[in-house]
């Protein structure tokens, strides 16, 4: 609904925030590089709060405990995916970034007007381009979620719009 698209658009845009300031300021790129430790730490605090918060309904559905571990997983994949961001082309990252945003834009586009099911169109992805990677994060993780669980659609779509990005940076 409504609310989950305003979280991932909100969690996308600070993602979006932090891989700019990560790329474009080679100040922030060098100090980032130089503190592996410091992504270590993301990773550990990513997978300590991911984990329960896709697996445990008693903490995703409780509020404000579910926007708690959503904003910790954010702040944390986000300086990860930075500092993976950091090593590359700056050019390499814009690429990959507009490549994401328009696959998001399509799929989104595509997926929330009414006249076709969006989970039965699967060869229509992959005849428009979208190579098999991208095709399996997005297409074959089809959930039906309840209402009560906005969070974790949020970091469902978060996730997968993530990865697609992660996934174009390292094809360069």
């Amino acid at each position: 609904g409504l609310y989950d698209s305003s979280l991932v658009f909100l969690q996308l845009l600070f993602t979006f925030c932090v891989v700019c300031i990560f790329t474009f300021s080679s100040t922030v790129k060098e100090l980032v590089q130089s503190s592996i430790w410091v992504y270590v730490s993301a990773y550990i605090v990513f997978a300590v709060v991911v984990v329960p918060l896709s697996l445990c309904t008693s903490l995703s559905r409780r509020h404000p405990w579910n926007l708690i571990a959503l904003v910790v997983v954010t702040v944390s994949l986000s300086y990860m995916v930075g500092t993976i961001a950091s090593y590359h082309d700056t050019m390499t990252v814009i690429m990959a970034m507009g490549a994401t945003l328009t696959i998001s834009l399509g799929i989104i586009a595509f997926a929330t007007q009414s006249r076709y099911d969006f989970t039965l169109c699967y060869v229509l992805l992959l005849i428009l381009g979208l190579d098999l990677l991208m095709f399996m994060m997005t297409g074959s993780m089809s959930h039906r979620v309840s209402p009560e669980d906005y969070v974790t659609a949020a970091l469902i779509i978060y996730l997968d719009i993530v990865l697609i990005f992660l996934y174009l940076l390292g094809r360069r």
